[in-house]
């Protein structure tokens, strides 16, 4: 199974998720992490990835508001972010 190592933000959220998205798009631990970490900054989220040799990550950014009004939900913003 592939996997990418995945930062994911919520809207609203004041920390940030570090895991990693495999090829179904489950968002699941990293597997030199013993399991999904939870920073208080993007800042800390990306030297948690620096520290256990990633560099280069993809960023996702996901906001519930669409579902919360009964509206269809949105598609997530992603970006590939170089360490």
């Amino acid at each position: 199974m592939q996997c990418k190592p995945t930062i994911l933000g919520v809207a609203d959220a004041r920390h940030y998720l570090v895991g990693a998205t495999d090829s179904e798009n489950n968002f699941i631990a990293l597997p030199c992490l013993p399991a999904i970490e939870m920073c208080n900054s993007l800042h800390l989220a990306k030297q948690l990835l620096r520290d256990n040799n990633i560099n280069v990550v993809q960023l996702t950014l996901e906001s519930a508001y669409d579902e919360m009004c009964g509206l269809p939900s949105t598609k997530a913003i992603t970006q590939t972010l170089f360490l």
